[in-house]
């Protein structure tokens, strides 16, 4: 039987697609800001808000959305007021957005808590139709984001000093960026999971830049990867009945180490071109 006449199979396939393609996207410009590991703060908060979306009986999407967002907002206002302080709040996040995930779900009535590993590592038979629909249109709004403001973006990313002297607002970029960064995590939940959706975003850009050299390439190439490794984890963990999520970084992984072996050669003809 075909993967694909399963109703909860096709629907995770897109779900993993969206997430392969956006999120590394949006994991270019925080590699570039050297801030990979805001993935992993943005999914620790929306872990809050699931968690909360158990106790209070809504929606988990739209409660890890609002709660990402607002841990998001947090976080460039205190990298703002100190780039010292930032990391101290960063760390903030993966205590506090984790425990408080927790704790929330063992307060809810019934099996919240159990409910809550599907969140943490990815599940194939959490996404609904509703969820493909929101998750298409939020989809659209990052792209076009990052459509009209992209430029602006990657000048801030490459010199953010530079980029406000050029009239450049850093600071609404940078918490746009943080917001991207939120919205994808939640996007990537259902699939990859709280715990691991921000290696999807980092790993592929990682494993791009080692057969590389622009920016526009590494994106592209990331995008690819993260396509690839999004679909094929996905398939792979249908069919092993293993959790989507560490099939698919692990997949990543497996991308970027085979891309290393590759870029040595490549880095050596580089030089001997140059020379």
């Amino acid at each position: 039987m075909s993967i694909l006449s399963f109703d909860f199979m096709q629907r995770a396939l897109i779900a993993a697609a969206l997430v392969g393609i956006l999120a590394p996207l949006i994991g270019i410009f925080l590699v570039q800001r050297r801030l990979a590991l805001l993935g992993d703060g943005m999914g620790h908060v929306a872990l809050t808000g699931v968690g909360l979306a158990f106790l209070l009986g809504t929606a988990p999407i739209p409660t890890a959305m609002v709660t990402a967002c607002l841990g998001a907002f947090l976080i460039e206002f205190i990298r703002y007021r100190s780039r010292t302080a930032g990391d101290v709040a960063l760390a903030l996040l993966f205590y506090g957005g984790i425990a408080g995930g927790v704790m929330f779900a063992s307060l809810a009535p019934g099996k919240a808590s159990s409910s809550l590993n599907a969140y943490l590592f990815g599940s194939l038979s959490t996404v609904a139709s509703g969820d493909v629909i929101a998750l298409l249109a939020l989809c659209v709004v990052v792209v076009a984001l990052l459509a009209i403001f992209g430029r602006e973006m990657f000048a801030m990313s490459l010199d953010a000093d530079l980029a406000a002297v050029q009239g450049i607002r850093v600071r609404v970029m940078s918490t746009l960026l943080a917001v991207l960064a939120a919205v994808v995590v939640v996007v990537g939940m259902r699939v990859v999971g709280l715990l691991l959706v921000s290696a999807i975003m980092i790993v592929p850009v990682a494993a791009a830049q080692q057969v590389t050299r622009s920016f526009r390439a590494t994106a592209a190439v990331a995008v690819v990867l993260g396509l690839f490794a999004s679909v094929s984890g996905l398939v792979t963990s249908f069919y092993v009945e293993v959790p989507p999520g560490p099939t698919i970084v692990l997949e990543a992984l497996a991308l970027f180490a085979i891309l290393a072996v590759i870029a040595v050669p490549l880095r050596r003809r580089r030089r001997r071109e140059v020379t």
